[in-house]
């Protein structure tokens, strides 16, 4: 590692004050010392490298020609030094508001709505932490958890967003399907992390719709929500889904909702920490989720 021979920050600091200003005076005024100390740094500075920076006339200073070259050097390192400070200073103070919620919610149901949270809250740095598992609050930092589930959520404030309904969608270029048609196309399934009586499951459906349980041609089975929403998409069968999640999807004519019923899923509930109320960056985020659940 090669050191740097560099003269002493407070000395460089101090003739960069002078040369700028062309008064030591001036120049102590400005970093706080006296006029005193500002010539000692110089005069520190000068030994230190073996050249003359200034030339002392009577009630004046004058750069002298190695005063002239070093000057612009230090004074655009002290600048660009500052402008770097200033930036991360700023960065430093920006709020930051992080949502977690599953990796299915968080890419079809928050990332298209990012765009109009930036809009009303500028200043507000929104970071998304997707995840399956349910997660610490305190732990991890995180600011809202969107659970999914009927609740309740100890030592959490909770409110209801809105309650989720599945119902069988496809992709139209498998031709208009029937109820009667089930066996003719392979069923999507995703695996749910947490087994409930009332998850909404192809069984559950068959019961609701009053059928018995078919041997489709072929199955597919995700351990992920979103990607049972893909391969839906891709025409490689029928899946049973959340409505709210593919809502696009259904209004851009990519999926249909070939037939009923619809069975009810859990709820939604945005949660944040009990322990303390929420900062203003926190309460700007939970007041965009109203606004777009509603």
């Amino acid at each position: 590692m090669v050191m740097r021979k560099l003269p002493p920050l407070s000395s460089l600091r101090a003739f960069e004050a002078a040369a700028r200003l062309l008064s030591f005076k001036r120049a102590a005024e400005e970093l706080g010392v006296t006029p005193t100390a500002i010539s000692h740094q110089i005069r520190s500075l000068e030994d230190h490298t073996g050249l003359v920076l200034f030339n002392r006339q009577v009630r004046k200073v004058v750069l002298t020609e190695a005063g002239v070259q070093l000057y612009p050097v230090l004074r655009d390192g002290f600048d660009a030094v500052e402008a770097v400070l200033d930036r991360l200073v700023q960065v430093q103070r920006r709020a930051r508001v992080t949502i977690s919620a599953t990796s299915a919610f968080t890419s079809k149901w928050l990332v298209p709505r990012v765009a109009r949270f930036h809009a009303l809250y500028p200043d507000i740095d929104l970071q998304l932490h997707a995840s399956d598992d349910a997660v610490s609050l305190t732990e991890t930092g995180i600011d809202i958890a969107i659970r999914y589930g009927r609740g309740p959520y100890p030592g959490l404030s909770a409110e209801v967003m809105f309650a989720d309904d599945f119902a069988p969608v496809v992709n139209p270029r498998l031709g208009p399907l029937g109820i009667g048609d089930l066996d003719k196309v392979p069923l999507i399934h995703f695996q749910w992390r947490r087994q409930h009586p009332l998850n909404p499951t192809w069984e559950r459906w068959y019961s609701a719709a009053g059928l018995a349980p078919s041997s489709p041609r072929g199955q597919l089975h995700f351990s992920d929500e979103s990607h049972a929403i893909q391969a839906a998409v891709a025409g490689q069968g029928i899946a049973l889904l959340s409505l709210a999640l593919v809502r696009e999807e259904l209004a851009a004519g990519h999926l249909v909702q070939p037939f009923g019923p619809a069975v009810a899923g859990h709820t939604y509930h945005m949660v944040t920490s009990s322990d303390q109320p929420p900062g203003a960056g926190v309460r700007a985020a939970l007041d965009w989720l109203r606004a777009e659940i509603g």
